[in-house]
């Protein structure tokens, strides 16, 4: 891989090139945060920040528009694949941001594991196309033809992101997963300090070849006049401070604009220990060790770290001291690259500086410190050597506790380090009234292995936060930890936190998406969703009474190729006889008594006798549109939206009429998946139960000319 030579301009990615300003400007000095070292410079004066969101809107969205979601997602794990090969390169230089190795792979490893996931769930939970159906289609007719439903389609513009200094590849990477799966470019702008390794993250995917032109652009330095630039068809992603956020909501763009905000900013996240989790119990055990990890994983520079530790008053002394006891044994500070370090630097010396002042601030309004000084810390070189060093952006853990346990400051001012409090509640309504006090956050935990108090606790501080993750001892080991976000569910929080929402898996995807109500016949909402509709066109196979075409094939006899959505096949009548419904109740033991006893399903308002099992009919009506033979179709996979409507008595007959509703090609394999709507009818018409069939589908029908 090439990087910028160190000490020169870090470079931004704009219109499909490599760009630094003309000449030599100064820039920003960006130094390693261990050793004060001066490693590049930034700046972006110059950089045409207009051409760039032209260049997202009209080359990106139309690069990005020739895939489908499909194609999207199967990108994303080959670019996961391609940086998992290179990631030692990203952490040589994420060390020198004060990460160790475990701070390393939560940011690098953790922002390729989000590729992986998004790939993953894009290809399982998403349609092959470009339009995604929410919800049912709503009859707005007598007669059914005029419909409507919702559809989402991407927004025309840009996704910008501003990224926060923490975590330079995950910050980067859980905004343009969703986006790109989406359709929708990027243009991200990393925090400064640690930028040089977002762009060598960005660097090496564009060198993969794998993304479409136009899909990912970065600036290095200030974003400057970026919002200007944008318009309603755009989304701005934010992760830093609540004063930056505030003024970017206040911008003209925003407010009258129409831009799509969304932001996460300060937290003072809460862990409440459970009065059941006393010393000795795993719970207390878990407890100690999340807020050590809290404490101390990227030096504390998370916004999911634990801030506001609430305990049992009479635990306050238990918990301070279990704490301290760890951070000894386990905790040595200092160069992430020296042997045996488990705490790196802060990014900068400002950071460093900004954390002091918090805290100083902190015990300045009535916060003692409990454990740790404020004092340059003893930290270990590469040498091997223990030593006060002064250039470096060390600090050490700190611990504070509180007389006042509602001082505005413990609930107020965030230390954005290595530091937490430990706070006192008597009962769980005041725990929770304490966790509230945060104003809104974006993750809280709930220690306790008592159900009644998780309840509680849960559901008293639910609404303040935008996670809350409960740990006892059947979790302590399997749980992925307090202040991880997984991609699978939502990041972000209510308040102060900023209000906004990034991943929750495919809902991240939807926030890069207009959902639009659209209206229609059945016909036509048909060809835009491509999806059959109740109510569309069919080409029907089977029984000639039942509509069908002549010489029509049946469905089953297709291959993806040949199949089209509408294809169906309408069976002939089955009788039902007593005597089958008898056998089938005493072979499965289903002898429910509306299908065994008359007189008591005649007293059952919903029957009138004997009726034949649900489950009978669903199997009869496989039996009446299956096709027997080795064909395209390669196996049935499931049944969804299973409902029986009316119930069907001995004498009555039944048909099925089956429709090809929903084709989805698989990107990597030589079949596909289709949904099949089923309708049973009885012998006057009446619908008896509707259910989607799911079947596996050769894209040639390899199966049937190889049997042949």
């Amino acid at each position: 891989m090439t990087t910028s030579p160190m000490a020169q301009l870090v470079p931004s990615y704009a219109q499909g090139q490599w760009w630094t300003p003309a000449g030599d400007p100064a820039g920003t000095q960006v130094l390693d945060a261990n050793t004060g070292e001066l490693l590049a410079r930034v700046n972006s004066d110059g950089l045409d920040l207009a051409g760039m969101v032209n260049y997202g809107r009209t080359v990106g969205q139309r690069e990005l528009g020739k895939l489908s979601l499909h194609e999207r997602a199967l990108v994303l794990k080959e670019l996961a694949q391609y940086l998992n090969a290179r990631r030692e390169e990203l952490y040589a230089l994420s060390f020198q941001t004060g990460a160790t190795k475990i701070d390393s792979m939560v940011d690098i490893d953790g922002g390729i594991g989000v590729l992986f996931t998004y790939s993953s769930k894009g290809r399982r939970e998403l349609p092959n196309s470009n339009v995604i159906l929410d919800g049912p289609m709503e009859v707005l007719s007598k007669d059914g033809s005029f419909a409507g439903e919702h559809i989402y389609t991407r927004i025309p513009g840009v996704a910008a992101q501003i990224n926060a200094f923490n975590f330079p590849v995950w910050g980067m990477l859980e905004k343009f997963a969703p986006a790109f799966i989406a359709g929708v470019p990027t243009i991200a702008k990393p925090a400064t300090p640690t930028g040089y390794v977002a762009e060598a993250a960005v660097r090496l995917m564009v060198e993969s070849g794998l993304l479409p032109e136009g899909s990912l652009q970065l600036i290095s330095g200030s974003a400057r006049t970026l919002l200007d630039e944008l318009d309603y068809r755009d989304v701005l992603a934010f992760t830093g401070s609540a004063s930056t956020a505030n003024s970017l909501k206040a911008h003209v763009n925003v407010v009258e604009g129409g831009v799509r905000f969304t932001c996460e900013t300060d937290s003072l996240n809460a862990a409440i220990l459970g009065p059941d989790a006393v010393p000795g119990t795993p719970e207390f055990d878990a407890f100690v060790k999340s807020m050590v990890t809290e404490m101390t994983v990227k030096a504390g520079q998370k916004c999911t770290a634990i801030r506001r530790a609430i305990v049992p008053q009479g635990m306050v002394p238990d918990v301070v001291a279990a704490v301290g006891a760890r951070l000894d044994a386990r905790i040595v500070v200092g160069d992430p690259r020296a042997e045996g370090v488990t705490m790196g630097a802060l990014a900068s010396l400002e950071q460093l500086r900004d954390v002091r002042g918090a805290v100083e601030e902190m015990i300045a309004a009535g916060g003692e410190l409990a454990y740790g000084t404020l004092d340059a810390p003893v930290v270990r070189s590469t040498s091997g050597e223990d030593s006060v060093v002064d250039a470096g952006a060390f600090m050490s853990p700190l611990l504070l506790t509180w007389d006042d346990v509602r001082n505005q400051a413990v609930h107020g001012l965030e230390a954005f380090g290595p530091v937490s409090s430990v706070i006192g509640y008597a009962d769980l309504d005041e725990a929770i009234e304490l966790a509230a006090m945060g104003s809104g956050s974006l993750v809280a935990t709930v220690c306790t292995n008592d159900g009644e108090t998780a309840r509680v606790l849960t559901t008293g501080i639910a609404a303040h936060h935008g996670r809350v993750h409960m740990l006892n001892r059947e979790t302590a080991r399997s749980s992925t930890g307090h202040g991880s976000p997984v991609p699978h569910l939502v990041h972000g929080g209510p308040g102060r936190a900023g209000g906004g929402e990034e991943l929750g898996g495919i809902r991240a995807v939807k926030h890069h998406m207009q959902r639009t109500a659209i209206q229609g016949s059945p016909n036509l909402l048909t060809a835009v969703t491509g999806v059959w509709h109740t109510g569309a066109d069919r080409v029907i196979a089977g029984a000639a009474e039942f509509g069908a075409v002549e010489g029509a094939i049946h469905p089953f006899r297709k291959s993806l190729a040949e199949l089209n959505i509408g294809d169906a096949f309408a069976s002939p009548l089955r009788r039902v006889s007593l005597e089958e419904i008898t056998a089938f109740a005493h072979e499965t033991g289903d002898t429910f008594y509306a299908h065994v006893d008359n007189a008591a399903a005649e007293a059952n308002p919903f029957f009138p006798g004997i009726v034949a099992h649900g489950y009978l009919l669903v199997s009869w009506a496989a039996g009446l549109f299956v096709q027997p033979a080795p064909g395209p179709v390669l196996a049935n996979y499931g049944l969804e939206n299973l409902r029986f409507i009316t119930p069907v008595p001995a004498g009555d007959s039944i048909r099925v009429t089956l429709t090809a509703k929903k084709i989805t090609p698989r990107v990597t394999d030589e079949y596909g998946e289709v949904a099949w709507d089923a309708v049973i009818n009885n012998q006057d018409g009446e619908i008896v139960a509707t259910y989607d069939v799911l079947t596996l589908v050769e894209k040639e029908d390899v199966t049937y000319k190889n049997w042949k």
